[in-house]
């Protein structure tokens, strides 16, 4: 659900009234390049969100806590290069936890650190729905990752506990919801490792498999086989 959308919701809730998000959330428009009304890509809006400050900081902008021209034009970017709607350079709390999110992906650079993940398995791909990272592991030693994946939305939940790679399909095709899945291995029910070409902090999430990038899907494939074992645990924020 994107930014906007959320504090519609949350007005509904308390008022019973629907309100247009325009007079709610964007009031005011900053105009990018030259005016011209037809240009609505063009408009940004002039509210400073609850995370501006994170936003710039993470951006590497000036940090002022206030919006600007070249603020909205480089949250906006963000938005669009991670499948966030409205792309209106809004710093709300979907574009934050997307930024922080990315922000503890880079810091991973030990990613069972705190030792959730067994390590008595031999080969094991580890799920961290907290972190939205995966990676393989044999014993202590990591041998591919961690990566950004992106796991089940909120009531398509990615289920936790210790599983097993019972099915691989690298052309696989969902009838369910009619969507190609390559480099399908299914270790759960229907939930599976499987590639997309949505950006992994596209939300709201998937409908319990863990998406993967082409290449890591890919990797996890040479990596894994049928009866590999697979841990997830955590939960992913907003779920």
């Amino acid at each position: 659900m994107g930014d906007t959308k959320r504090v519609r919701a949350a007005l509904r809730t308390r008022t019973g009234i629907a309100v247009g998000i325009t007079a709610l959330v964007i009031p005011a428009v900053l105009t990018v390049g030259a005016a011209a009304p037809a240009q609505a890509a063009a408009s940004c809006t002039a509210k400073t969100g609850p995370y501006q400050k994170q936003a710039e900081q993470f951006l590497k902008l000036k940090v002022d806590g206030k919006q600007s021209v070249a603020d909205c034009k480089a949250i906006r970017s963000f938005q669009q290069k991670n499948g966030i709607t409205p792309t209106i350079g809004y710093a709300g709390p979907v574009t934050w936890r997307a930024m922080d999110a990315i922000n503890k992906q880079k810091a991973a650079k030990n990613p069972n650190a705190a030792g959730k993940c067994p390590t008595n398995k031999g080969r094991i791909a580890c799920v961290d729905l907290t972190r939205q990272l995966s990676w393989i592991q044999d014993g202590k030693k990591v041998v591919y990752g961690a990566v950004p994946i992106r796991s089940g939305r909120n009531g398509f939940e990615t289920r936790t506990g210790l599983k097993k790679v019972y099915l691989r399909s690298i052309n696989h095709y969902s009838t369910l919801y009619h969507v190609r899945m390559p480099y399908s291995q299914f270790f759960d029910g229907g939930i599976a490792f499987h590639a997309v070409s949505l950006p992994m902090s596209a939300p709201p999430g998937s409908h319990g498999c863990v998406n993967m990038r082409t290449a890591d899907a890919k990797k996890y494939w040479g990596l894994l086989k049928k009866g590999s074992n697979v841990f997830v645990y955590g939960r992913k924020p907003g779920t």
